[in-house]
């Protein structure tokens, strides 16, 4: 073990033992059910509203960008960051949910609460049941997680994230009042030559989904995407802000069709990026804008050629449920710590180091469709299978050691994953081929017996999350089959 490494396994058991007294894991709220069997309107309602994030500042003051190295302060701009945010009540009589996607690295779920909070006045008016936040994982954008600054301070600006959450607040509000009535498609087109995976095993979802929403008055549509790829295409050598390829996706599609829409991730852990194929931009600006742009473009027109439609059912139905994922990673404790981040940390003997996160997770059925919002970055071989064999993984062992797919507890082999929802643990990777590096476990990356790097480790939260959102997934699923389609709160403690 490293001297650095010793020093900080030294300090979070130290801090962690001292926190005992004052900070202990606190009890979590109740999973929340909120099912009906029949829909109680023929019509959704939905609406829809954007707001720019960008400071009036950015050309004179020091914004750090975040996805890549730490203290990289942005030097202009190429194209602004969004707050969308999609309103969509079954008209059940149970109120609407509110869908907020941020052109941003990731949001924590302590800044998930603060937005939660600003937005009470908002669901009594609404009568707004459930608001979710997702981050596009755009690593071309302002940090709001502080571990991109001139370590060890935080990357992260207070003015930003006041910007942040005043502009979630007036698109939230703006969505509902420009609420229409009308029906609600589910389509989904193949993409089979824009993704790569720089992670053995290639595994990963190439399904682009669509939710299309058409109004009654044939005014624009709304549309929700999902698509499993790192929005990271302006690569680490980038110094602009810009929402990435997700920008250009957004605006092909809006040109083509006039309609408005709102991007999620899907389960991109891996590590799964769009593919550029002409190495030769990574050298020239202009050529690494121009293919960022063709990117996106591309991708809008697979979107608009989704021609599979099937009409849903109006019934939007829910389950959530907080847990507590344990924190083995000590440079993430020192982070959260020192200020440098800001999360929702407990102490508890319980946990390896001291330390855990609390976070959340929420399963969706819309139309019937089901959904899982994870807060993470998955690998989607924890979803869908293709695990590595004994053979083949970083440690020996097979898929047998790693938890149950998260299809196979849905009982759904294409649910849907929206990653990064509510909180950013990091990468959450199988247990068969989770490697340290022995001397400095989560500050290099390791390599397995097969010479492989290990990367993902070191920005993850430890090696049990896996198991912990499994059986949290189970657990949703378990109190939705003992209730389904009682409208009520229950109570699993």
């Amino acid at each position: 073990m490293s001297f650095v490494s010793s020093l900080l396994e030294n300090i979070v058991k130290t801090h962690g033992k001292m926190c005992l007294k004052s900070k202990p894991v606190k009890p979590l709220d109740s999973t929340i059910v909120d099912f009906l069997k029949e829909p109680q309107s023929d019509k959704f309602t939905v609406g829809f509203a954007k707001e720019i994030l960008l400071p009036d500042d950015i050309d004179s003051k020091k914004y750090y960008i975040a996805g890549y190295g730490e203290n990289n302060p942005a030097r202009g701009v190429i194209d602004p960051q969004y707050a969308h945010a999609v309103f969509i009540d079954d008209n059940s009589g149970r109120g609407g949910i509110l869908l907020v996607s941020l052109d941003v690295v990731g949001l924590l779920n302590k800044d998930v609460e603060i937005i939660r909070n600003n937005l009470k006045e908002f669901c009594e008016i609404s009568g707004c049941r459930k608001i979710d936040v997702v981050s596009t994982h755009n690593h071309a954008g302002i940090d709001t997680m502080g571990i991109w600054g001139p370590l060890p301070f935080t990357g992260k600006n207070k003015k930003f994230m006041d910007i942040l959450f005043q502009g979630v607040k007036k698109a939230a509000f703006k969505a509902y009042e420009s609420r229409k009535n009308g029906d609600l498609y589910l389509g989904t087109v193949e993409v089979p030559d824009m993704q790569e995976d720089i992670r053995t095993p290639i595994v990963y979802s190439k399904t682009l989904t669509r939710f299309r929403f058409v109004p009654d008055n044939n005014s624009n549509e709304i549309w929700v995407l999902n698509f499993a790829s790192h929005s990271e295409s302006l690569q680490g050598c980038n110094h602009l802000v810009s929402a990435d390829f997700p920008c250009y996706l957004r605006e092909k599609i809006k040109n083509t069709t006039n309609a408005d829409t709102l991007y999620t991730v899907g389960a991109i852990g891996g590590m799964i990026s769009m593919d550029i194929p002409d190495e030769d931009v990574l050298r020239n600006e202009h050529r690494l804008i121009e293919s960022t742009r063709n990117i996106g473009y591309k991708l809008a027109d697979y979107a608009i050629s989704i021609s599979n439609d099937i009409k849903l059912s109006p019934l939007v139905n829910f389950a959530t449920r907080e847990f507590y994922a344990d924190v083995e990673n000590p440079v993430l404790t020192i982070a959260c710590d020192i200020g440098i981040m800001s999360a929702n940390k407990y102490a508890t003997e319980s946990a390896p180091k001291y330390w855990t996160l609390k976070s959340e997770i929420t399963y969706y059925e819309i139309g019937g469709k089901k959904i899982l919002l994870l807060p993470c970055e998955l690998f989607p071989e924890l979803a869908f299978g293709g695990a590595l064999s004994a053979e083949e993984s970083g440690t020996g062992n097979g898929p047998e050691v790693n938890p149950p797919l998260l299809c196979d507890i849905t009982g759904d082999e294409e649910i849907l994953i929206f990653g990064l929802a509510n909180d950013e643990l990091g990468y959450v990777l199988p247990p068969n081929d989770y490697v340290l590096n022995e001397k400095s476990p989560y500050i290099d990356d390791g390599r397995d017996r097969l010479n492989r790097r290990h990367y993902e480790e070191t920005n993850s939260v430890g090696p049990k999350t896996a198991e912990t959102i499994a059986k949290t997934v189970a657990e949703i699923i378990s109190e939705i089959e003992k209730s389904r389609y009682k409208r009520k709160t229950y109570d699993t403690k």
